[in-house]
């Protein structure tokens, strides 16, 4: 079975060997500039209590030299475009992910789509691991989650609905109760290995006893529309209401064309 009819069907496939040592080594430096530096958008996503530390970080790339390369340099953007079928694609953004050694903080399970502010279903994460990550502090997915329907997203420490209003959108089912209906996929990856997921995937990883330095690149498709909230998401895109309308397609400057009709498109000044 090819990697895009894989992933239609499970919505989350593990590639392997996807990145170079050299590209590696950049992916590497740029997670770790971006420690150095966080942005403003960057969280602490563990309470104080926990061993360890999980920091968030996102829309870097235009700060980010390394970003950038891995981004345009890596073959992402082709590959983005074979998984979804989409003849263009925009980098949606980019999402640092790092729990220090010994962090206890889950990510609980969730889907990544009802905080963002778009629609539409071609759209595919890549989660780029710059250590080594065992099957237990790896993500993990419910297979065919993709197709819907979206569940109500809380936020990940207390629970709380900040975005959609309560009892608009179904709630998490117990999907540990009954493994039967909600089959769960996993792996265990090695630096260069590539996890690929749809933005509407269900989706959890537990803390990590080692460091786990994490870079996601979010992709967007040819059916991916604007869809404003008048909730703050995550990330948010300040202004961007008052540049693009609902329903219209991601042209927005911060969404770069990464790819367009087979070709590698290039890479913002």
């Amino acid at each position: 079975m090819t990697p895009a009819r894989q992933f239609a069907r499970d919505g989350a496939i593990v590639l392997r060997g996807m990145l170079s040592p050299a590209m590696l080594d950049t992916l590497r430096a740029g997670i770790d500039a971006n420690l150095a530096a966080p942005s403003a958008h960057a969280k602490v996503a563990s309470s104080a209590e926990d061993p360890g530390q999980f920091i968030e970080d996102f829309c870097c790339w235009q700060a980010n030299p390394h970003y950038r390369a891995v981004i345009w340099q890596s073959g992402l953007p082709q590959l983005a475009a074979e998984l979804t079928g989409s003849r263009a694609v925009r980098l949606y953004h980019d999402h640092m992910l790092t729990k220090a050694a010994g962090t206890r903080q889950p990510t609980p399970w969730h889907q990544d789509q009802p905080y963002y502010n778009i629609d539409g279903h071609q759209t595919v994460s890549f989660w780029i691991p710059a250590d080594p990550v065992p099957r237990a502090a790896s993500l993990e997915f419910v297979a065919g989650s993709h197709r819907g329907p979206w569940l109500m997203p809380r936020t990940f420490m207390d629970n709380q609905a900040r975005w959609f209003p309560e009892g608009s959108l179904a709630e998490l089912p117990d999907i540990d109760a009954d493994p039967a209906r909600y089959p769960v996929l996993g792996w265990a990856l090695e630096p260069g290995d590539v996890v690929a997921f749809n933005m509407l995937s269900l989706h959890r990883a537990a803390g990590s006893a080692s460091r786990r330095r994490v870079l996601s690149l979010r992709f967007i498709g040819d059916d991916v529309r604007h869809a404003p909230r008048t909730w703050r998401t995550s990330p948010q895109f300040d202004g961007l209401a008052d540049r693009l309308p609902a329903g219209a397609a991601m042209t927005d400057p911060l969404f770069p064309l990464v790819w367009s009709d087979g070709q590698l498109q290039e890479m913002p000044q």
